[in-house]
């Protein structure tokens, strides 16, 4: 009996003490290149706001170009001096799986509805050689990319088709992004054993994968695109865009039953102008809604999550000067304490 007891205790403690468990709960915002090289205190605004994270976005080279530049080092000492957290949230497949080698080998590429292979997006997870590339240049760019978070996010190209040749189409999108991040993962992790990894479920990807199991290291990043901000995601019945607050929180849940819920991240879009902005500049104001906020950071913290972030793009200099008061950020961060 007093074995038994030791070895549950043991066991216990060191599901406790893994190496991501005892992470401080995220706080985070998400910003592009230019809202970070035009506003170069968002460091301090983070700092001064509660928030300990922020992740650069939005493909590879572009971030890689701002990261190598003297506003991108000093972002980065800035952030390491008031103890901001840094990393990086990419639309990375196009870039990882260059285009210009289908001449190569076109079998590394989806193929299309009609059964011929094209180069347009994602790739055939069915292939291997596909996969070792991928993976090759994933650690490749972390190398210079390093989230000192030790999250890593090498996201599908957003929302489009993936490969429907005969081994592919037996399994879904969010099981075909999954087989990737698998893959990447283990590549990742020979270099940082720490390394964690986003299986993004969004859009397309948001049903749970069933035939395909996540590797160690593969953690749930959750955005609930298709909702809607006006009212609570507690709010069942309210209707998104095609899509009710009752089926987001089901895919929710169904996720938290593959992906374990200590290091799921919740990408939420409460501050995300270019959202509220349709994606297009002049930017509006944000809507900002402190009480679905609320309601919704209880409800997903019922679920057992602790970690959060936003997009926040399109604040930038010119965000500012026409809408200068900090009043959502202040209250993002208490918000999250």
């Amino acid at each position: 009996m007093k074995k038994t007891f030791l070895f549950l205790f043991c066991v216990s403690v060191i599901l406790a003490c893994g190496p991501y468990r005892n992470q401080s709960p995220m706080k985070g915002i998400i910003l592009n290149t230019h809202d970070l090289s035009t506003v170069p205190d968002w460091p301090e605004r983070a700092a001064n706001n509660g928030i300990n994270t922020i992740s650069t976005h939005m493909f590879p080279g572009e971030v890689l170009d701002f990261i190598r530049s003297e506003k991108g080092q000093a972002f980065m000492k800035r952030c390491q001096e008031l103890g901001i957290k840094v990393d990086h949230q990419l639309h990375a497949m196009g870039e990882l799986l260059p285009r210009d080698l289908f001449s190569l080998d076109s079998t590394m590429y989806r193929m299309d509805e009609r059964g011929h292979r094209v180069n347009d997006f994602n790739c055939c997870v069915h292939s291997i050689r596909a996969l070792d590339t991928i993976a090759a240049h994933a650690v490749r760019v972390s190398q210079e990319l390093v989230p000192t978070n030790h999250r890593y996010y090498y996201w599908l190209d957003d929302g489009k088709p993936t490969c429907q040749c005969d081994q592919c189409r037996q399994y879904t999108i969010s099981e075909q992004a999954l087989i990737i991040e698998n893959h990447v993962v283990k590549a990742l992790r020979r270099h940082d054993p720490q390394a964690m990894l986003a299986h993004l479920a969004y859009f397309n990807t948001l049903e749970a994968p069933r035939k395909v199991k996540p590797e160690e290291g593969v953690f749930l990043e959750f955005a609930p695109f298709l909702r809607s901000w006006e009212h609570p995601i507690s709010d069942t019945l309210a209707q998104g865009r095609g899509m009710t607050h009752a089926q987001n929180l089901k895919y929710l849940k169904e996720n938290l039953e593959v992906f374990p819920t200590e290091t799921a991240v919740i990408l939420e879009y409460w501050l995300d102008v270019s959202l509220f902005s349709g994606w297009k500049k002049p930017a509006v104001e944000l809507p900002w809604r402190k009480d679905v906020f609320l309601a919704d950071v209880e409800t997903y913290r019922s679920m057992g999550i602790r970690h959060f972030t936003s997009f926040a793009v399109y604040m930038d200099s010119v965000y500012w000067k026409t809408f200068p008061g900090q009043t959502p950020l202040r209250e993002y961060g208490e918000g999250m304490k």
